[in-house]
């Protein structure tokens, strides 16, 4: 098994990186890329209009009043960052980052930890890890509502079920264990990448070259991504193209893309 830090091997974070015109990445990673791209093109566009996503639901969480939040699969950092955004509305706003990689969790630490804000080592597929890590548990408090983002990592959870290394749980129970976690009025931030908003012929292409990284990925319908918001209220415009949810003249990110799709749900008041 390929070591997190290894430069041999391409990872999707770095691969993230590079499509996000990052510098934290190695030849592997732009070489996959470039294998990538050549089969579709349009693939850095989503990458960004991921971000752009990311940074304009987190406005959104902000706004609403919402100052404490939890990003799973944060991937390296990339300028403006999430605590930087909520930071400007809520200055005190906590932030807790969590990743796989050990890699970047040992560069996020170095680079973006601060006063509450922090970086741990955690998995999606092993969500109460997460919920039960001392550091998290100090750092937010989860009898009050919490911003919580999935943004492009439900679909490295590429299997369902007892083989799936997810506990024996499907992607549906997952989530269901981070809803269950959160007070009312807490919201979630998903993208994902979906087979039916991409040409049949650039889905396998895609399959094809995430399968030669560590991190292979699996692609959901419209209708799956939507079971994730179960027990969610999904606020407007829906699930739709990233670029589409409430785009912003001022977005650093504005790129349009039709390989993923995002929306932001809200458990709602009891």
């Amino acid at each position: 098994m390929t070591h997190p830090s290894d430069a041999s091997q391409a990872s999707a974070a770095r691969m993230y990186d590079v499509m996000l015109g990052g510098e934290e990445n190695f030849a592997a990673d732009r070489e996959a890329v470039k294998m990538l791209v050549a089969h579709f093109p349009t693939v850095p566009d989503a990458c960004r209009a991921n971000r752009g996503f990311l940074l304009r639901s987190a406005r959104a969480m902000a706004e609403a009043g919402i100052d404490q939040f939890l990003d799973i699969g944060c991937g390296l950092p990339t300028p403006p960052n999430l605590h930087q955004v909520v930071r400007g509305i809520h200055p005190e706003a906590r932030v807790v980052y969590v990743d796989n990689d050990l890699t970047v969790v040992t560069h996020n630490q170095s680079t973006v930890d601060n006063s509450g804000v922090l970086t741990i080592h955690g998995d999606l597929r092993r969500p109460q890890e997460i919920l039960d890590h001392p550091r998290v548990r100090a750092t937010l408090d989860f009898t009050r509502p919490i911003g919580v983002f999935t943004v492009a990592v439900w679909h490295f959870i590429v299997g369902d079920g007892e083989d799936a290394g997810n506990g024996g749980g499907t992607a549906r129970d997952l989530m269901a264990r981070l809803r269950d976690a959160l007070a009312p009025g807490s919201y979630l931030g998903l993208t994902h990448a979906c087979s039916d908003t991409m040409p049949e012929d650039e889905a396998s292409a895609g399959l094809a070259v995430y399968g030669q990284t560590r991190n292979p990925v699996r692609l959901r319908t419209m209708r799956e991504v939507g079971e994730l918001f179960e027990g969610f209220e999904l606020l407007e415009p829906g699930l739709v193209l990233a670029a589409d949810w409430r785009p912003a003249a001022d977005d650093p990110f504005p790129e349009h893309a039709f390989e993923v799709v995002a929306g932001l749900g809200r458990i709602p008041p009891r």
